[in-house]
């Protein structure tokens, strides 16, 4: 899994597969689920993301 926030644009990028995309679609006003030619979701796109969040480049990691 990778993550990546575009502080020009105000993107965060989630990708959670290397499969290609082929599909996406805009699930909600402003995020955009991407997904392969099998249905896996490949990627979330979080668009606006400094709205979303008071610190989008920061980011917590946990393991349960």
């Amino acid at each position: 899994m990778k993550i990546k926030y575009d502080k020009e644009t105000d993107i965060l990028y989630i990708k959670l597969s290397s499969l290609p995309v082929v599909e996406s679609n805009m699930e909600k006003e402003g995020v955009i689920l991407d997904y392969s030619v099998d249905g896996q979701l490949v990627g979330i796109e979080v668009l606006d993301a400094s709205k979303s969040s008071s610190k989008p480049n920061i980011v917590e990691y946990e393991l349960a």
